[in-house]
C-alpha cells in the first residue's frame, strides 16, 4: 500500500474530513509569526481573521502559538546571537506578554474573546493535571472563547519541555479529542524531494499513512526560526492519526489559508486518520509520557508482545536500563535497541533486575513478595 493517493481522490477524502471537523487545533510557528522587526502584525491579523471565520462557521477553535522567544529576542535586539537557557527564559517572559497583547488587540477588533494557557510537559504527564487542563480548555470552548496555548518557556527546563510546539499541538489535539490539527509553517507542504535542488520533486497532497518513506522526506524543509522542522510536523501528524484525527501542513503566511483549505483548494499536505483508533489512555502512555527507563527484551518476548498481544513477563527481559519506581513509564527495546512497546511497570528497576530472565513462579521467592505475574500488564502496554 502506497503512502499517498491521487490528487483527485485525496481532495475528495480531505473534503469529507474537513466538513466533519467541528473542533480544530491550529498551530502556528515562529517563522510565520515573526519578521525582521519582531511580530508580523499583518500575518497575525490574517490568522485571527481566519480563526474567527472558522468560529463563525460553527467550529470550535484552539490556537497553539509559538513566537514568544522570537518576539522577545527581536525586542531586545538579541536576534543575531545564540542565547543561554537562562536568557531564553527571561526573553520568553518579555516576548510572551507582547505576543498575547498583540493577539488580544487583534481579536478585540473582531469582537472575539481569547484566553491564554501556558503549559509545561509536566502538566500533561501527570494524569490529574492532564485532566484539569482538558477541563479548562473545554470550559473555555463552551464559553465561546478561543484558547491560545503556548509552552511556558519562562519556567521550562529541558526535562519539562515539549521539544517543539508541533508536539504540543498534537498533544493538545488528542487531549481534547479535536478532529483536526492544522500546522501552519513557512513552507508550502511536504514534497517528495527538495524543490530547489531536485527537479523530480513533487508536492504530496494527501498522506494515507505515515511510514518510513514519508519520514525520510522530512529532511527536505526546516524553518529558520522554529525549533521544529518538517520531521516534527510529520511526527505530530502521526500522533494525531493514531487517535483517529486528521492533520494538515500548509503555508501560514498566505492570506486566507484556512478558508482556502476548508473551501476545498488543493493546497498543502493533508494526513488521513488511522482506521483503527488507539484508546485515549494508551495514547497517553505511548505519546505523552516520557520513558523513565528501558527494558531490553529477547526475541520471544518481542514476538509475544507484538504478534500475540501478551503481557510482558520477567522471563523475556534480558537487561534493565535506568532507575525507576513502580508505575513508571518505560520503553521496551529489541536486541537492536529499537523501541517495540511502551508501558507502565508493576515493579521498580531494582526488583526487575533481580527477577529478569526468571519464571513468574520464582518472583515471590526472589523478592519476598509478588504483586503481579506481569512486569507490564497488556492493559498498560502499547505497541510502538
Amino acid at each position: 500500500m502506497t503512502f499517498q493517493v491521487s490528487k483527485e481522490e485525496g481532495l475528495l477524502l480531505r473534503q469529507t474530513h474537513l466538513e466533519n471537523a467541528k473542533r480544530v487545533v491550529v498551530k502556528v510557528g515562529s517563522a510565520v509569526l515573526t519578521g525582521k522587526d519582531g511580530l508580523n502584525r499583518t500575518v497575525l491579523k490574517n490568522l485571527a481573521q481566519d480563526l474567527f471565520w472558522l468560529r463563525e462557521m460553527g467550529r470550535e477553535v484552539i490556537l497553539v502559538t509559538s513566537g514568544a522567544v522570537a518576539a522577545g529576542k527581536k525586542r531586545l535586539n538579541l536576534a543575531v546571537r545564540e542565547i543561554s537557557l537562562r536568557e531564553k527564559q527571561a526573553v520568553a517572559a518579555i516576548g510572551q506578554s507582547s505576543l498575547m497583547r498583540a493577539y488580544e488587540d487583534i481579536f478585540d477588533e473582531l469582537g472575539q474573546k481569547v484566553a491564554q494557557i501556558l503549559l509545561t510537559h509536566n502538566d500533561l504527564s501527570h494524569r490529574n493535571r492532564y485532566l484539569n487542563v482538558r477541563n479548562t480548555i473545554l470550559t473555555l470552548l463552551e464559553w465561546g472563547l478561543i484558547p491560545i496555548i503556548n509552552e511556558n518557556d519562562t519556567v521550562s527546563v529541558e526535562e519539562l519541555r515539549f521539544g517543539d510546539n508541533d508536539n504540543l499541538g498534537a498533544l493538545v489535539t488528542n487531549l481534547i479529542e479535536a478532529d483536526m490539527l492544522v500546522c501552519l509553517t513557512d513552507v508550502d507542504g511536504l514534497h517528495t524531494g527538495h524543490p530547489d535542488s531536485d527537479p523530480e520533486a513533487r508536492p504530496v497532497y494527501t498522506v494515507v499513512r505515515v511510514n518510513k518513506q514519508v519520514e525520510d522526506m522530512a529532511g527536505h524543509a526546516k524553518s529558520a526560526l522554529g525549533s521544529g522542522g518538517m520531521r516534527s510536523k510529520i511526527n505530530a501528524a502521526k500522533m494525531v492519526s493514531a487517535r483517529g484525527g486528521c492533520s494538515y501542513i500548509g503555508p501560514g503566511k498566505r492570506k486566507g489559508i484556512l478558508k482556502s483549505l476548508f473551501e476545498g483548494e488543493s493546497v498543502g499536505t493533508f494526513f488521513l486518520p488511522c482506521k483503527k483508533k488507539m484508546h485515549t489512555r494508551k495514547h497517553w502512555i505511548a505519546y505523552t509520557l516520557r520513558p523513565k527507563g528501558f527494558l531490553v527484551l529477547d526475541q520471544g518476548a518481542c514476538r509475544a508482545l507484538v504478534e500475540m498481544g501478551r503481557s510482558l513477563l520477567p522471563s523475556g527481559i534480558v537487561e534493565t536500563r535506568g532507575n525507576f519506581k513502580v508505575g513508571a513509564p518505560v520503553h521496551c527495546l529489541n536486541n537492536d535497541g529499537e523501541p517495540v512497546a511502551a508501558g507502565l511497570v508493576n515493579y521498580g528497576s531494582v526488583d526487575i533486575e533481580k527477577i529478569r530472565g526468571r519464571h513468574t513462579s520464582e518472583i515471590e521467592k526472589i523478592l519476598g513478595y509478588k504483586d503481579s505475574d506481569e512486569v507490564i500488564h497488556r492493559d498498560n502496554l502499547v505497541i510502538l
